[in-house]
């Protein structure tokens, strides 16, 4: 077999472990007789199947009980405009925290359907540095506050829960999802695309405080209505059944490691790695503000950029892959997502430190 040390942002790589059960159980799942993509959605099985992942993703996460959790179809684009949709008037005001290009397209996508405010914005340092709070212009009167934990392509992570002066957060957390413990009360809506931290592409897992769901105007289609996907078990249409069955794998997964506060010592120890090899050398640069700095993703550049096509080809080559930067900001990119062991950062960077002693 020949897998490598996978650093692709998304999508990601899953734990071997889920890989491998996965592949154990694809002909005949539990005692179905069957691929768990064969079976009905609404039959008792899949039903059971359903409500441990969500079981298990409240017990990993702290999830309180007035909370509902949703396993829905997509990927968090599509619900950049489907939460506008659903918990703003169009004639409303939203405010928006943007501090990369995920941010940006959240209020993009935002605007035909509310009044979009950027309470913040982190371009005057191209998305290097976080604003800070106390220069936030917020409207009180703001049916949300939206902003996005971690930016994948600029490396930009906030390390604590922003303040929403009252009214309710909404948190993109596609790329940092389960990989430390949050205090899930300080939101009114969490939401995530699967395919870094979770699973499979294609599915979303969707945590809205239930109160907010009487937001939910009547006079959408239902299949767009989160209060109809609450009131049936995210059932409304056939779900991502396979999806659903690889978080729940994953979700098994987390609790066998020791849930998301082993995974934030685990992270925290593959960032500091990384980081610091990049501070002591001449040869790498990270251009993000310390405080700001993404556990998640790590964007550097090389000392000289004609350099970059022989650094990602002879990395390859040493089984380390996906290390290219996104073409908005170039260089290179390490996803260090929770299936990504401390082992293979520690590879890369005996790699990059014998790069760049053969080219520095």
């Amino acid at each position: 077999m020949s897998r490598t040390y996978n650093f692709s942002a998304g999508p990601a790589a899953l734990p071997e472990p889920v890989l491998r059960r996965a592949q154990a159980e694809m002909l005949e799942w539990g005692k179905a007789r069957a691929s768990v993509m064969e079976i009905s959605h609404r039959g008792k099985d899949f039903i059971a199947l359903a409500q441990k992942a969500e079981q298990d993703l409240r017990a990993l996460m702290g999830i309180p009980p007035d909370y509902k959790v949703l396993f829905l179809q997509g990927g968090a684009t599509q619900h950049f405009a489907q939460i506008p949709m659903n918990f703003a008037r169009r004639d409303q005001g939203v405010d928006y925290v943007v501090t990369g290009h995920w941010g940006e397209k959240a209020a993009k996508e935002a605007r035909p359907l509310a009044q979009v405010r950027i309470a913040a914005s982190g371009v005057e340092s191209n998305f290097t540095a976080i604003p800070p709070r106390a220069q936030w212009q917020l409207d009180a009167n703001a049916a949300y506050l939206h902003y996005t934990p971690n930016e994948t392509i600029h490396g930009v992570e906030f390390h604590e829960v922003p303040d929403a002066g009252g009214m309710p957060l909404v948190a993109d957390m596609s790329s940092d999802i389960l990989s430390r413990p949050v205090d899930v009360s300080r939101f009114g809506i969490v939401y995530a695309g699967a395919q870094k931290n979770i699973g499979a592409s294609g599915l979303v897992v969707m945590i809205v405080r239930a109160d907010l769901l009487a937001r939910c105007p009547k006079d959408i289609p239902k299949i767009f209505n989160y209060a109809e996907h609450a009131a049936n078990e995210s059932m409304l249409n056939t779900p991502n059944t396979f999806g659903w069955y690889l978080a729940g794998l994953v979700f098994e997964w987390l609790i066998e490691q020791g849930g998301v506060a082993a995974m934030a010592q685990r992270n925290r120890a593959k960032a500091d790695l990384l980081y610091g090899y990049i501070d002591s050398s001449d040869f790498y640069k990270n251009p993000v503000a310390e405080s700001a700095r993404s556990w998640m993703n790590v964007p550097f550049t090389l000392a000289r950029e004609e350099l970059d096509a022989a650094f990602l080809k002879q990395a390859e080559a040493s089984g380390l892959m996906a290390l290219k930067g996104h073409r908005a900001v170039g260089g290179m990119r390490a996803s260090l997502y929770n299936a990504m062991p401390l082992e293979g950062v520690q590879a890369l960077v005996d790699f990059m430190r014998d790069f760049a002693a053969r080219n520095g």
